[in-house]
C-alpha cells in the first residue's frame, strides 16, 4: 500500500518516481542484498522500541482517514502476462453432482465499510480495495481493513470498539508506528498462548514493521507494543504473518522504487514478545525470482501444534505454472548464526494459467469496469494443521479456466513424515461466473471450507463458500451457499482494484467454525462494504455443541447472584472448551466473558452479579459454543421493603482436636422485616458437624432473635484455621444475608 508515499509526493497517480530519485532523497541506503537460495544468509534485527499499552478501550481511537477516496496502486513482482491461450484447465470442476454443502450457518453481520457503525463512530471509505482481513478469538473478533479497525463481540456480532485507524494501537508508543498508519494490516489470534497478534508496516522511510500482541486474551486489553526495523531498508509491500510455536513468521515483498528486490521471510521472536520482553527479528531474502511467500500459520489447540523442532513452513508457485515452491526456516533464537532458511522444494502440480493473466479481466453486471484477479499469486493464509499421524497444509490462488472465466485451483499438501507432498488439488468453477479472492482453511475434522468472490456480467460481485469433507472424492467440492443472498449488492464503477485479499480462519474455541470476511459493494459505485459470516460442518461442530445454558435461582434481588451451567453435548476435548458468556443488560447482570469446561467434563458454572433495580428488570444470558448459542432468562427484582442482617459472636473460637465450639447468631431485622430466617452454615472442617438451634428464627418485631451454633470437631480432623460462612435465607429466597467466623483447631 503507498499511500503514504503518495502523501509524500513520492507517487503521482499510478507512477512512481525512479529508484535514482529515491536514492537522491536519501530514502534508500545502499545495501547489498543477500539472497537465501538452497541455503541461508540470516540478517538479525533488534527492535527499536517497545512496551506495554493501557488497556485498548482506555484509548481514544484516532478516527479513521477522512477525504477524498485514493486508489493503492499494486506493487506487482512480475509482469502482467499476456491472456493465456483458450485450453482447458485438466482439474476444472465444471459440475458438482449432487452433493449438497451441508453447513451450519451462525453470524453473517455488517463488517467495516460503508454504512458501518460502531461505539467510536460511522465509517467512511477511504482507500481502495479494503485489504479486508480478521481473526477470531475466544469471545471476540477483530477485523482490519486497509487502514481501521473493529473489535466485535462473537456471541452478539455487536461491534464493541472501532472503527479506529490502525495506529489507534501505537499512539501512545511514539516513534515511527504511531505516527504513520499504512494500510495492509494483519489480525491473527495465537492459538497456542491464547493472544491476539496485530501486525501494520510503516511505508515511510525507514521502513518498520508494528506488532502489538496482546497481554490477555482480551482484544480491548492492554498490548506489548513493538516496532521492528526491516533489513536493507527496502519497502516492505503486502506483509503477511502466521503464527507457529516458535515464532510470529512474516514475509513482505521488497521493493526500491518499482524494482522487485526479492521476497523476505522473517520470524519475530514469538517467546519474548508474550512476556513483553526485549526482542529481536530473523530475517532472509530469497531472489527477485520468488515473490509473494505465504507463511505457514497454524490452526488448532495445543495438542495439534506443529511437532517439536519443525521449522517453519513458506510457500509460493514457481514460474513455471506448474509447481509450487516450499521453504523452511530453522530458528535458532540463542545464536543466529545457526539459524537456516533453506529451499525451494518443487512440488508439481497440475498446469495453469494466471486469471486474467495475473492483471484485471473480473466482469461485473452493469459496468464495462472490470476487476484485478490478483492471479499472480497465493492467497492468504496457508493454514497449517496436525492431524498427528499427517501434517496438512491448504492453500489457493486464482486461475483462467479455458473455458472464458476463472476459477479457484486450490492444494492439500500433507506430510505424514518424508517431507511435504501434493496429497490433493482442484480448481473449484461449477459454471460459467468467475470465482476468484479465495481463503481456505481446515477444521479438526479434516473438512475443508473455501471463501470468495463471484462475478460476471449478468451478476454483481457477491461472497460464496464451499466445502469439502474427508469422504468426498479427492480433488473436488460440493455446492455453494451465498452469504449475501437477499443483501442489496452492486457493482464497482470505477476502479479495477478489488482485494487485496479475504481471511477464512478456524474458531478457536470449538476448532471446528469458520469465520470467513470480504467485500462486496453495497450498491453500484465505489464505497465498498464488508460482510462477517460464520458456519461449520455438521461432521465436526455437530460432534460437540452447546446443549444449554441454565441459571438457578432465575430470579434474585438485585444485589444477589445467581449461578449459571453450560452444559456441552459431549465431553470437552484435550485441553478443554471455552464457552462464550454475553449479557443483554450487564449494567444490571454481569458475566464473565467467558468460562471454561474442563478436558473431559460436560458442564461448567459462573456466577452471575447483579445491581440493585428500582423496578423489575429481565436479563438474557447467552452462552455461545463455536456456531451454537443458547439463552436464559434472569429477573432482578427490587429489594423488598424490609431487610436483616447477620452478626456472629465471638468472630473466632479455637479448640482441641475433639471437642466443640459455639458461637451465637444473631439475625437482625430492619424496614419492618419480619417472618422466618433459615439458617444453613459451610466450610464445615472435615470429620466434623455443626448444628444450628433454633433453626428456622423467626423475628416477630424489631428486637434480634438469636440461634446458637455449634461446631463439634472429631479426633482426626485436621489441625488448623477454618472460615465458617453463616447464611440467612428468608423464605421465599428472594433475600439472603451471610456472614462469617474463624475456627482454629489445635
Amino acid at each position: 500500500m503507498q499511500h503514504i508515499l503518495r502523501r509524500m509526493g513520492l507517487l503521482s497517480g499510478a507512477a512512481a518516481v525512479s529508484v535514482s530519485a529515491l536514492t537522491v532523497c536519501g530514502l534508500f541506503m545502499s545495501a547489498s542484498l543477500a539472497w537465501a537460495q538452497g541455503g541461508s544468509h540470516i540478517t538479525e534485527l533488534r527492535e527499536l522500541e517497545h512496551d506495554t499499552s493501557p488497556p485498548l478501550d482506555k484509548i481514544p481511537p484516532i478516527p479513521p482517514e477522512a477525504g477524498p477516496q485514493q486508489v493503492i496502486p499494486l506493487h506487482r513482482t512480475r509482469g502482467i502476462f499476456a491472456q493465456p491461450p483458450a485450453q482447458s484447465d485438466q482439474l476444472v470442476q465444471s459440475s458438482v453432482s449432487n452433493t449438497t454443502l451441508s453447513t451450519n450457518s451462525g453470524k453473517n453481520i455488517l463488517g467495516l465499510g460503508n454504512g458501518f457503525t460502531g461505539p467510536n463512530g460511522s465509517f467512511t471509505v477511504q482507500y481502495i480495495p479494503p485489504d479486508t482481513n480478521g481473526a477470531i478469538g475466544d469471545t471476540q473478533f477483530v477485523q482490519w481493513v486497509n487502514a481501521s479497525f473493529a473489535v466485535f463481540d462473537k456471541s452478539t456480532g455487536a461491534p464493541t470498539y472501532g472503527p479506529a485507524a490502525g495506529n489507534t494501537l501505537w499512539s501512545s508508543l511514539g516513534g515511527p508506528c504511531a505516527r504513520n498508519n499504512s494500510g495492509d494490516p494483519i489480525a491473527q489470534y495465537d492459538k497456542l498462548a491464547n493472544r491476539w497478534v496485530l501486525m501494520q508496516p510503516v511505508f515511510k522511510s525507514p521502513y518498520y514493521v508494528c506488532v502489538a500482541v496482546s497481554t490477555t486474551s482480551d482484544a480491548t486489553g492492554s498490548y506489548y507494543r513493538y516496532a521492528f526495523p526491516v533489513p536493507n531498508r527496502l519497502f516492505p509491500d503486502y506483509p503477511k504473518l502466521g503464527v507457529w510455536s516458535d515464532g510470529y513468521y512474516l514475509t513482505y515483498n521488497q521493493f526500491q522504487g518499482n524494482f522487485f528486490q526479492g521476497a523476505a521471510a522473517c520470524v519475530l521472536d514469538r517467546n519474548s514478545m508474550l512476556v513483553g520482553n526485549t526482542a529481536s527479528m530473523q530475517c532472509a531474502t530469497v531472489s527477485p525470482s520468488y515473490g509473494s511467500l505465504l507463511p505457514a500459520d497454524f490452526d488448532g489447540r495445543n495438542s495439534s501444534a506443529p511437532p517439536a523442532g519443525s521449522p517453519g513452513y513458506f510457500l509460493n508457485y514457481d514460474g513455471n505454472l506448474a509447481s509450487l515452491d516450499l521453504w523452511q526456516f530453522h530458528v535458532d533464537w540463542s545464536n543466529s548464526n545457526n539459524s537456516t532458511f533453506t529451499g525451494p522444494t518443487n512440488i508439481p502440480v497440475a498446469a495453469f494459467s494466471e486469471a486474467c493473466g495475473g492483471g484485471a479481466c473480473v466482469p461485473q453486471s452493469g459496468t464495462s469496469q472490470k476487476l484485478d484477479s490478483l492471479g499472480d499469486r497465493l492467497m492468504y493464509r496457508l493454514a497449517y494443521r496436525n492431524f498427528g499421524s499427517y501434517q496438512s497444509l491448504v492453500v489457493n490462488h486464482s486461475v483462467d479456466t479455458g473455458n472464458g472465466n476463472t476459477g479457484i485451483r486450490w492444494y492439500e499438501l500433507q506430510n505424514t513424515g518424508s517431507g511435504f507432498g501434493l496429497y490433493q488439488q482442484g480448481t473449484y468453477a461449477p459454471d460459467s461466473n468467475y470465482r476468484w479472492m479465495g481463503s481456505i482453511a481446515q477444521d479438526q475434522a479434516g473438512d475443508i471450507a473455501l471463501g470468495y468472490s463471484v462475478s460476471s456480467g449478468s451478476i454483481s460481485p457477491t461472497i460464496r463458500y464451499t466445502g469439502r469433507v474427508p469422504g468426498d472424492t479427492l480433488g473436488q467440492m460440493e455446492t455453494e451457499n451465498d452469504l449475501l443472498g437477499s443483501i442489496t449488492h452492486g457493482s464497482q464503477t470505477s476502479y479495477t482494484r478489488w482485494g487485496d485479499y479475504s481471511s477464512i480462519a478456524i474458531d478457536p474455541v470449538d476448532d471446528c467454525t469458520f469465520w470467513f470476511t470480504t467485500e462486496y459493494q453495497p450498491t453500484n459505485g465505489n464505497a465498498w462494504s464488508t460482510r462477517i459470516a460464520s458456519f461449520g460442518f455438521p461432521s465436526c461442530s455437530g460432534t460437540l455443541t452447546l446443549s444449554s445454558v441454565s441459571l438457578s435461582p432465575t430470579s434474585v434481588v438485585g444485589g444477589n447472584s445467581s449461578t449459571g451451567t453450560v452444559t456441552l453435548s459431549a465431553a470437552a476435548p484435550s485441553g478443554g472448551a471455552a464457552v462464550s458468556l454475553s449479557s443483554s443488560n450487564s449494567s444490571v447482570a454481569k458475566v464473565p466473558l467467558s468460562v471454561a469446561v474442563a478436558e473431559g467434563a460436560t458442564s461448567a458454572n459462573f456466577t452471575v452479579t447483579t445491581s440493585s433495580v428500582t423496578t423489575t428488570t429481565s436479563v438474557n444470558i447467552t452462552a455461545t459454543y463455536g456456531a451454537s448459542s443458547r439463552n436464559a432468562s434472569l429477573t432482578v427484582t427490587p429489594a423488598p421493603a424490609g431487610d436483616f442482617s447477620l452478626s456472629a459472636s465471638p468472630g473466632n473460637r479455637t479448640v482441641v482436636r475433639g471437642s466443640s465450639g459455639s458461637y451465637t447468631i444473631s439475625v437482625s431485622p430492619s424496614g419492618g422485616f419480619t417472618g422466618p430466617v433459615t439458617l444453613s452454615v459451610s466450610g464445615v472442617p472435615p470429620q466434623s458437624s455443626a448444628s444450628l438451634s433454633p433453626n428456622p428464627v423467626t423475628v416477630t418485631g424489631p428486637s434480634s432473635v438469636a440461634s446458637q451454633l455449634t461446631v463439634s470437631t472429631g479426633a482426626h480432623t485436621p489441625t488448623k484455621t477454618y472460615t465458617l460462612t453463616i447464611t440467612g435465607t428468608e423464605t421465599t429466597g428472594s433475600l439472603s444475608r451471610s456472614t462469617s467466623v474463624s475456627l482454629t483447631v489445635q
